[in-house]
């Protein structure tokens, strides 16, 4: 992917309330720090601000990792003013909504592999964007010879009649294992705890119209999101682990203070860009930032 270089709380209607949720699948990069700080920043100091962990799938999320994260974003001055929310113990709330949409048949099973998604929406002359439909349709029979052979995700249905939901996708609810979703989980979350505003990539500009419809069927406030262009390594593409040294504890190695980290951050923020060249290591495009 190529890069744009440019406790449960409910708080009450009129305040502000951003929030930041890493998975805790490993430490943070500078890419997701610089995020958070964005959100902590356009939140402002006299708002609250609230941390979630976004630990759905246990089996690559752990507590260990959350703390070391928790540990990295306090040294670059981006803390909640809650206590830490896990999504891994909010499963019950989550089922909940879901049971909602359920009641007003507003979901259905699919069967469909993420393979045999990609190969439809990828077809040449057939391209479609999101998910393609396949088990919208499905009859009684049908549903019961799939479930004998894999387990059913739970899909949000969207009405497609009218021409006016092209840009929203059939989300997924529930995964197959049965874990609630993403776009579930964080809606909800969004709610219960109160968020206004919300900072992120825009990776993921492309899920907000999905996730409004969402809100808009339980009844929930809309936040304000602000989009913010990926930190890119110096290939140019997303930064990411595979980067290699891009972390705060990489910084620090290099001599660096978080104070300096946080200030580097801003800065590219403020340029729009991350001047990261071919040549630069991270120790060149941190200084160069300063």
């Amino acid at each position: 992917m190529r890069c744009n270089q440019k406790s449960f709380t409910v708080w009450a209607v009129s305040d502000i309330v951003g929030r930041f949720a890493p998975s805790p699948t490993g430490d943070l990069h500078l890419g997701n720090l610089r995020t958070a700080i964005a959100a902590r920043e356009e939140t402002g100091v006299h708002s609250r601000f609230v941390i979630r962990m976004e630990d759905l799938d246990r089996m690559t999320s752990r507590r260990d990792f959350a703390l070391r994260q928790l540990a990295d974003l306090k040294a670059v001055g981006v803390v909640s003013d809650v206590p830490i929310v896990y999504q891994s113990d909010r499963f019950d709330l989550y089922r909940e909504q879901l049971k909602r949409l359920d009641r007003r048949g507003l979901t259905y099973q699919c069967f469909c592999t993420r393979r045999e998604i990609q190969q439809v929406v990828s077809a040449p002359h057939g391209a479609v964007p999101g998910y393609p439909g396949t088990c919208r349709q499905l009859n009684e029979n049908e549903r019961q010879r799939l479930a004998r052979i894999r387990p059913a995700a739970i899909r949000l249905k969207v009405p497609r009649d009218d021409g006016a939901h092209a840009d929203i996708d059939d989300i997924v609810l529930v995964r197959s294992d049965g874990v609630p979703a993403y776009n579930l989980a964080v809606v909800v979350d969004d709610e219960l705890q109160g968020v206004t505003q919300v900072v992120r990539g825009d990776d993921l500009m492309h899920a907000t119209p999905s996730q409004n419809h969402l809100q808009a069927l339980l009844g929930f406030r809309t936040p304000e999101y602000v989009h913010i262009p990926l930190l890119c390594g110096p290939d140019g593409n997303r930064l990411s682990k595979r980067h290699g040294d891009v972390t705060l504890g990489d910084c620090l190695r290099l001599g660096f203070a978080p104070s300096d980290v946080r200030r580097a951050l801003l800065r590219s923020l403020e340029l729009g860009t991350n001047g990261w060249e071919q040549s630069s290591s991270l120790a060149q495009w941190l200084k160069s930032l300063l």
